[in-house]
């Protein structure tokens, strides 16, 4: 079960066009998306209420969508404005419109109840947007629920076994500052800092370290429901204020990521890697893009394994570790957020 009244990302902006209709499946619904002339995003239910044909078969006429098997034709409110096999066109003919928003280059669609849907609530991802950063990312087919997605981005710990030849040495190892884990009523955030410490690969590729440098880094994330999680990572010279809010002799990178349920079992991962660092040289973004995409594939392999062996057993006990305590709160607060909705929604009658 999925949380409804939400926004999730839907889509890329530049993947919905103008006269190309996209099929997208989003919480088990079928969604067809598409602009209007004026460039502004539609997303209405990609099923015809006529016969159930895929509207996304269909093609545009201006602004209006028309079903490619019998022609019926629904506006962008969903509502069906003309049926060429007759005059009538009755008040049930039409189809389900989402609510949707574009920000920070991303298509937002609220799936719940439309009357909540603020786009106030959208979750801050300004990165993609702010002058100062360059950025590039991807959408990528999880063969698993997104839930095992936000367990793996809220559990760093995997970085040194998953990842031995990509981003092992990012992780921070224990040491003498202990994790610091903050449950707040709609976010979780995860601190982690290592002080006067040699100078990972990483960033000594990416950024002007030089070998003998030492380094404060750090790796602090922030989880949002349903499905969001920002990686702040970064690193800066020995001493130079980076813990008390100094950044001014740090590199930072930011890994953003929203994770989408398809179906229970599969997930849309909307993704991007962003730098402060690297203005006027996109080869810096492009090599940070390539070496985090290298290792979110270890990942979706690690991920559909999981997933297959839950379907076997679903039942299964899970061992739970002092590393999984963010994920656990994070399904936690997910699961209060369903029971919430479930709480609002008016009750079912009864028929006698």
């Amino acid at each position: 079960m999925n949380l409804r009244d939400s926004w999730y990302v839907a889509a890329w902006d530049h993947e919905v066009q103008r006269l190309k209709l996209m099929r997208r499946l989003l919480l088990g619904e079928p969604v067809v998306l598409y602009r209007k002339g004026d460039g502004a995003p539609v997303a209405l239910e990609d099923r015809c209420c006529h016969r159930h044909a895929p509207l996304s078969q269909g093609r545009l006429r201006g602004d209006r969508l028309e079903c490619g098997y019998h022609g019926l034709q629904f506006d962008a409110s969903g509502a069906c404005v003309h049926i060429p096999a007759q005059d009538r066109i009755p008040a049930s003919a039409r189809v389900r419109s989402y609510p949707v928003v574009e920000k920070c280059h991303w298509i937002w669609i609220w799936m719940g109840d439309p009357a909540r849907a603020d786009p106030a609530l959208i979750p801050d991802f300004g990165v993609l947007s702010h002058p100062d950063w360059s950025w590039r990312g991807e959408r990528l087919e999880v063969e698993g629920s997104y839930l095992l997605v936000i367990e793996n981005l809220m559990d760093l710990t995997h970085l040194p076994a998953l990842h031995v030849t990509t981003l092992a040495d990012t992780a921070i190892p224990a040491n003498e500052i202990p994790v610091d884990y903050r449950i707040e009523p709609d976010r979780i955030l995860v601190e982690r800092w290592v002080l006067d410490t040699p100078v990972p690969a990483y960033f000594r590729l990416l950024a002007s370290f030089g070998k003998e440098e030492r380094v404060d880094r750090w790796m602090n994330t922030v989880f949002t429901p349903p499905g969001f999680v920002r990686i702040d990572i970064g690193a800066a010279r020995t001493g130079t204020g980076a813990r008390k809010g100094d950044r001014s002799h740090a590199v930072t990178t930011w890994n953003l990521n929203a994770i989408t349920p398809e179906t229970e079992r599969t997930s849309h991962y909307f993704w991007a890697q962003a730098q402060n660092f690297s203005k006027g040289d996109p080869s810096i973004t492009e090599l940070d893009f390539q070496l985090v995409h290298t290792a979110f594939q270890e990942d979706l392999r690690m991920i559909k394994g999981q997933q297959q062996n839950i379907d076997l057993a679903p039942d299964a006990p899970r061992l739970n570790l002092s590393s999984d305590r963010a994920g656990i709160q994070a399904r936690r607060m997910i699961e209060r957020l369903i029971r919430e909705e479930q709480e609002r929604a008016p009750a079912t009658p009864v028929k006698a």
